[in-house]
């Protein structure tokens, strides 16, 4: 599956995303993503089957209890709830499906493929959140030298 910029520009259009996978620890990836998206303006909504809230932010135990207006799903689970939670958002008819590098498994592919959805794989997210800063700025300018950027 190659990723385009449309695919981007589309996950991030509807401006609420949700984000299966926030943890309630600061010091973990998943809380890190949900306070820089938050940081930029983008709103988060929390998919959490052991919290309630997150930052005073309603947290969703299930994608299946997502309100209807969620468009959007990042999913920055460990590997080993990916897959049931990409064939979750498929079935509840989430239209952008972003599964964070790092979380994926061969199975999240052939998952997508057999829905025939498309899905963005093996990118980060910090890479493509706007304004894009710090090391990911300077990881994304090298990415672009080096061709691997969507177009």
């Amino acid at each position: 599956m190659k990723v385009t910029k449309k695919d981007i520009d589309n996950f991030f259009e509807p401006g609420k995303i949700a984000v299966a996978g926030v943890s309630r620890n600061t010091k973990k990836f998943g809380y890190s993503i949900f306070h820089e998206l938050s940081q930029k303006g983008i709103e988060v909504v929390p998919v959490n089957p052991k919290a309630t809230e997150i930052d005073g932010v309603k947290c969703y135990a299930k994608v299946n209890d997502l309100p209807v207006d969620v468009k959007s799903l990042l999913i920055v689970t460990p590997k080993e709830e990916t897959d049931a939670i990409l064939r979750e958002a498929i079935d509840k008819g989430i239209q952008n499906i972003w599964v964070q590098q790092m979380s994926e498994t061969e199975e999240s592919i052939k998952i997508a493929e057999e829905y025939q959805k498309e899905v963005i794989f093996k990118k980060c997210i910090f890479m493509f959140a706007e304004p894009v800063q710090s090391i990911h700025k300077f990881h994304r300018m090298l990415t672009k030298i080096f061709g691997g950027l969507p177009k």
